[in-house]
């Protein structure tokens, strides 16, 4: 056990990964050495920053609790802490059940958690952990310990969803959808810039509904007559254009936009700037008029249609990402053949797809019942899957030939392994570019590589 050491692992999405970065930045400030998913832990203070989504994810949140417990049983750990959005929803229960844990925290008290470390043996004389609208010692509220590699950084606009779709359990957990200020955000870009990050991954659980919470800056006229509904207007356009502006980004990607209210004008600003990833993950979960009133998606398959096609001309060449829900309560057989049709008809660039889990608390918990057999889901998925393999496998061979501006994140065996820019990290395809002893690139770095072979989800290049 290493005194002065603290263990973080995180577990679920990338929201939470910049959580867990912001804690520990506020703990190295105080006196605390942060390790970040270490393959073994040896920290006398371990933080498990859980997920609360699926089943599965609480599974496997539930799991790491459980052996991180059993360390300290064994004495291998003084304390265990647990945050995030599994004890944001079920605190009381987790208390009751799994006493071993010393402290639990939610999704928001970090300062809390920051706080009560702070206050034992080698902490910095002074230490207070920066508020949300304030420095303390040196530290802005926004600053993190980067846990990727130091040219990409995510980065989370917003907090929570007013959408309340039938299935998802993320509204109760995080509340009411609440945007970030932009020049706090434009500030935190500023910084990242200064550390080396070249790469902005934009995430929020909404993207399309940034800004329509905040209100306009009292020296600006208001819009629409001066009504009190004025304020409420899409700044995710204006955010993204300002940051294609900061010296030093080289690429923005955008995460998680939401199809009903989308913004338009956003589409202008990625076709305006060179640095602006011709990407978009766009979660559109179903096809079918009845499947998609059933979901509370607030949107028809024509419109949705119409959406795709709006985006496809106003940025030609771009990268559509989406994910689909299948097993949903009154999926039908012809629902499930008509989103098969669908998939092949939009040939979306990058797509995953999840089998329906019914979650406590949520419209479909409450209203629908879950009747659809485990196995019917899952084979629904890996019949979607299927096709989008078929897809991806052809659409991949239209790199062949073509020169892309790629990113090196790292050097595996005989191969450099880079993205270009209609590729996010961890999820989206790799560009291999064989390591031939002729020349040494530079993590980080941007090269221009031809691509010589693809297969259905990786490119072959060389410089």
């Amino acid at each position: 056990m290493q005194k002065g050491v603290v263990d973080f692992i995180t577990l679920g999405c990338s929201k939470n990964l910049v959580d867990a970065e912001r804690v520990m930045r506020q703990l190295e400030v105080a006196g605390w050495k942060c390790v970040h998913d270490p393959a073994e832990p040896k920290g006398e203070v371990c933080v498990i920053n859980t997920c609360g989504f699926i089943g599965d994810a609480k599974e496997e949140s539930i799991n790491m609790i459980l052996q991180m417990a059993e360390r300290k049983k064994k004495g291998k750990l003084k304390k265990l802490i647990v945050m995030g959005c599994l004890s944001e929803r079920y605190r009381a229960e987790l208390e009751e059940e799994l006493p071993e844990v010393d402290e639990y925290y939610g999704k928001f008290d970090f300062e809390n958690l920051t706080l009560s470390l702070s206050q034992g043996e080698g902490t910095k004389a002074g230490y207070h952990p920066a508020k949300l609208t304030e420095n303390a010692n040196g530290c802005a509220p926004y600053e993190r310990k980067l846990t990727t590699p130091s040219h990409y950084a995510y980065l989370k606009i917003s907090e929570g969803c007013n959408r309340m779709c039938s299935y998802c359990a993320i509204p109760l957990i995080t509340g009411r959808h609440t945007s970030r200020p932009m020049e706090e955000i434009l500030e935190e870009v500023r910084w990242l810039v200064k550390q080396g990050v070249k790469e902005f991954n934009v995430i929020a659980q909404d993207l399309s509904s940034y800004g329509m919470d905040l209100k306009p800056h009292p020296a600006l006229p208001l819009r629409e007559g001066g009504s009190q509904t004025a304020h409420k207007r899409h700044l995710l356009p204006e955010l993204v254009d300002k940051m294609a502006q900061i010296e030093g980004v080289e690429w923005i990607r955008l995460h998680y936009a939401y199809p009903t209210d989308f913004p338009d004008a956003l589409l202008d600003v990625m076709a305006r700037h060179a640095n602006v990833c011709k990407y978009l993950d766009i979660a559109l979960q179903h096809c079918t008029d009845h499947m998609l009133g059933l979901m509370r998606r607030h949107i028809t398959r024509a419109e949705q249609d119409a959406l795709i096609r709006k985006i496809r001309e106003k940025v030609p060449g771009i990268c559509l990402r989406t994910t689909l829900l299948v097993g949903h309560p009154g999926e039908t057989e012809e629902d499930f053949e008509e989103l098969k049709e669908w998939v092949k008809e939009m040939r979306f660039d990058r797509m995953g797809c999840f089998a329906y889990s019914d979650e406590e608390g949520t419209y479909a918990n409450k209203h629908y019942k879950d009747d659809i057999p485990q196995e019917v889901k899952e084979k629904r998925v890996e019949e979607l899957m299927a096709i989008q393999q078929t897809i991806s496998g052809e659409l991949m061979q239209g790199f062949v030939g073509k020169t892309e501006k790629v990113v090196v994140d790292r050097k595996e065996g005989e191969y450099w392994i880079g993205r270009t820019q209609f590729d996010s990290p961890e999820v989206d395809c790799e560009v291999l570019i064989e390591n031939n002893g002729n020349r040494s690139l530079e993590i980080g770095d941007f090269y221009d590589v031809k691509i010589i072979k693809a297969e259905e989800f990786d490119l072959y290049g060389e410089i």
